[in-house]
């Protein structure tokens, strides 16, 4: 990611490539204009640009301001009051997406306040990804392109500053996620992905404990090892603790793992079946915003589990009709060797509510049901009451959307197994449900939040800070769950 750094320095001395500034709709049919920035805006008024929040315009600098060129970003709306912190992130995320090429970029918000001048820091930073690890690179250099630094102009120094140190944090945990995402699945499998989470963890005070096949065998495991016995790369568990001293809330996280998903012997089919590279996401978002927590020191107890295997066809491979034994004892019935996701994830939550924390929330791209019900930008969050609401308040102030849906009683029949416990399908309507009340069966009590992130997790269109491919949705939102929770004890 690049290099944060403030300045409080005029809009026309700032030196670098590009200035990006505001864009706001004219009145009465009027020309857009620049706050705060008059003389641009007289200049800019033959071109009549579009204002439309997130459209995009770079213009020469001419004598206006010492940048090379200014890059004025539509907000959509006249009034800066009018824009929520999101507005702002996406409008100025979609201002650095169009920057490859350019080394040094400035942020300015004329007129807004601090809160929202940290908004669109943060969206520009989270703009400026690009995963270029597997492109080739001509006359020895990655053509990476990359914002390798963004300035923020502001008079308020020590606000800046702290907008900055939160901003930092943010872009470097979404770009883990997106990182870990975007690794094509033949580099990025369970013991790899443990690897990575071993060395993302070095430095920082976190316990990584990790159980390989063998011991997940033992341990009774059953749910992971099915869904990993097709594959010639076998599962693996990584438990990450964080635990402060002085801590009195705790909360544990659970993330799916999927490094790719086939389908098993349930075959998917071939078309967008290179998109399931991204079925981990669940594990890589819950191990960032426990990075997130130790970075920020947060006084709060994190215990995360990430439950990670390959669903591969193999020889081996579980056969729709095998009944497996959970980590609990619970016996399942496994009638779609597809619907593997909640299998490894049960396993999982068992450990997790051993923990006894007072909040478990697990993370998965889970259901393709839950895509049709809510579309690809809208992530689903089922649960307790309590637990779901903690995430639907802590999404609202990250900007992530999310969607309640509940657990219709009636669907619970169709998950009761014939020669099982259960079964790890119910009827095909309300499929995202059936998932949902099947892991439910695994948390007992505990308060519990389910977040269903399969549209969003992946983009096939760039949105905003968001380009195509892994786009760390969610991150933001469990991080500050993770915030509420440990500024309320």
């Amino acid at each position: 990611m690049p290099t944060l750094t403030a300045a409080n320095t005029a809009l026309t001395d700032v030196d670098v490539d590009v200035l990006i500034l505001p864009l706001v709709p004219g009145s009465d049919g009027a020309p857009s204009t620049v706050p705060g920035a008059a003389d641009i805006s007289s200049a800019i008024a033959s071109l009549d640009p579009s204002a439309a929040r997130g459209d995009v315009h770079r213009i020469p600098s001419y004598t206006f301001a010492s940048a090379g060129s200014l890059l004025l970003v539509g907000l959509g709306e006249a009034d800066l009051a009018e824009l929520s912190a999101e507005d702002l992130r996406l409008a100025y995320g979609a201002a650095a997406r169009s920057l490859v090429g350019v080394e040094r970029a400035a942020v300015a918000l004329p007129g807004g306040s601090p809160e929202q001048l940290a908004a669109a820091l943060e969206g520009a930073a989270l703009g400026a990804y690009t995963f270029t690890a597997f492109k080739s690179g001509t006359a020895g250099s990655a053509p990476d392109g990359a914002l390798a630094e963004i300035v923020l102009l502001a008079d308020d120094t020590a606000a800046a500053e702290s907008a900055i140190a939160r901003a930092e944090v943010l872009a470097d945990i979404v770009t883990v996620t997106r990182d870990l995402v975007n690794t094509p699945p033949n580099l990025l499998y369970p013991a790899e992905f443990a690897r990575r989470a071993e060395e993302l963890a070095a430095g920082l005070p976190l316990e990584v404990t990790v159980l390989d096949e063998q011991q997940l065998a033992e341990g009774g495991y059953g749910g992971i090892v099915g869904v990993g016995q097709g594959s010639a790369r076998p599962p693996r568990l990584v438990r990450l603790a964080y635990s402060p001293e002085g801590a009195t809330a705790s909360v544990a996280l659970v993330g799916k793992g999927i490094t790719f998903d086939t389908g098993g012997i349930s075959l998917k089919p071939g078309a967008g079946m290179d998109e399931m590279t991204s079925d981990m996401t669940g594990a890589a978002t819950v191990l960032a915003a426990t990075l997130g927590a130790a970075r920020l020191g947060l006084p709060i107890t994190v215990t995360t589990y990430l439950a990670l295997a390959e669903n591969m066809p193999g020889g081996g491979a579980q056969r729709p009709g095998d009944v497996v034994t959970m980590r609990n004892g619970t016996t399942v019935e496994v009638l779609n060797t597809d619907a593997e996701g909640r299998m490894v994830m049960a396993d999982a939550l068992v450990d997790a509510v051993a923990d006894e924390p007072d909040l478990v929330m697990d993370v998965a791209t889970l259901t393709g049901a839950a895509m049709v019900a809510l579309g690809k930008r809208t992530a689903a969050v089922m649960g307790t009451d309590a637990g779901r609401e903690s995430v639907l308040s802590a999404a609202e102030t990250a900007g992530e959307p999310f969607w309640p849906l509940p657990f219709p009683a009636e669907l619970r029949a169709d998950l009761t197994g014939r020669v099982a416990d259960l079964r790890n399908i119910g009827e095909r309507w309300g499929g995202a449900l059936s998932a949902g009340i099947f892991l439910s069966e695994f948390v007992g009590e505990t308060e519990w939040a389910h977040l269903d992130i399969a549209g969003p997790a992946f983009a096939s269109a760039p949105l905003g800070y968001m380009g195509k491919g892994a786009t760390g949705m969610s991150v933001r939102t469990v991080l500050q769950v993770l915030e509420d929770r440990a500024a309320a004890r």
